[in-house]
């Protein structure tokens, strides 16, 4: 049985990582990732009736079934803003638009 020769190379998180910060695509992949995570961020109820749709230059833009559901949305937008940054380790979404 032949020895497997001793690898030098990393482990592929930590390649991927590397990659990642090289290409400069961290604060895209973060956006993409609070548009992933809206509905885990502000539950089942709301998820049911909203869809975010993008993020651009830190605006998340979300699309709302009812006017009566925007406005309560855009009482609780703080709330929202600083539930999905807690999420996601860092200030990714700065304003978000409910249409």
């Amino acid at each position: 049985m032949k020895k497997r020769p001793a690898s030098s190379g990393k482990p592929i998180g930590l390649a991927l990582d590397e990659l990642i910060q090289s290409l400069g695509i961290q604060p895209k992949l973060k956006e993409y990732e609070a548009v992933l995570q809206w509905e885990t961020a502000v539950g089942e109820q709301i998820a049911r009736v909203t869809t975010a749709m993008r993020i651009t230059q830190g605006t998340l833009f979300v699309k709302v079934t009812t006017g009566v559901w925007r406005y309560e949305l855009t009482l609780r937008k703080k709330e929202i803003v600083q539930r999905l940054n807690t999420m996601l380790g860092s200030e990714v979404v700065r304003d978000i638009k409910f249409q």
